[in-house]
């Protein structure tokens, strides 16, 4: 077990040494940051796993804002769950980052690009690459890493940056998506 997993340390270590060399080529990015609302941050199965995202998406906030790359706040409504506009746990926690110009988009599909009319914010950006982060890993978060390609966008999960109920989720949503450590990102987009 631990053969395989320096392999495969190396081998991610590979993959991001290899995004680093390529450079950005013109790729123009977007931040997008998932159902990080104060409702989730509730469940004590998912809290501890929540913080530890927040420290990544912060420090892809920042690096964001420095690179002048949008960064997009992605909201869950559900009558169903009481998370709605105007309740206590539908605004975005206040440990994430945010400021007022952050483009906001409400969904009611795990998929954020499903009726919200993200494909087209991107595009009139001129987004062709999108950096997945938020809650919860293996429901919205992946069905957006899956939608992306749906509309001809490049979609990448910033690795520390996803939170789940479950750590062998995250992990299992690391291991079949495309991953990106930090530092490649900033590299990137440096």
């Amino acid at each position: 077990m631990l053969r395989w997993l320096l392999v495969r340390q190396e081998s991610l270590n590979k993959s991001n040494r290899n995004l680093a060399e390529e450079g950005n080529d013109g790729m123009k990015a977007a931040l997008l940051v998932i159902d990080m609302q104060k409702e989730f941050f509730k469940e004590d199965k998912s809290l501890e796993s929540l913080k530890s995202a927040v420290e990544y998406i912060n420090a892809a906030i920042e690096l964001f804002r420095e690179t002048h790359l949008p960064i997009v706040v992605i909201q869950h409504r559900s009558e169903e769950h009481n998370v709605v506009p105007g309740k206590l746990g539908f605004p975005v926690h206040e440990s994430v980052k945010l400021e007022p110009q952050d483009l906001r988009i409400v969904k009611t599909y795990s998929n954020s690009f499903t009726k919200t009319g993200l494909a087209e914010k991107l595009r009139e950006l001129g987004v062709d690459t999108v950096v997945v982060t938020g809650f919860c890993a293996e429901h919205c978060v992946l069905s957006t890493y899956r939608g992306a390609y749906d509309f001809d966008f490049t979609p990448i999960m910033l690795k520390g940056s996803l939170a789940s109920r479950s750590a062998e989720n995250i992990r299992f949503v690391e291991e079949i998506s495309e991953t990106v450590s930090f530092g490649a990102l900033k590299t990137l987009l440096t």
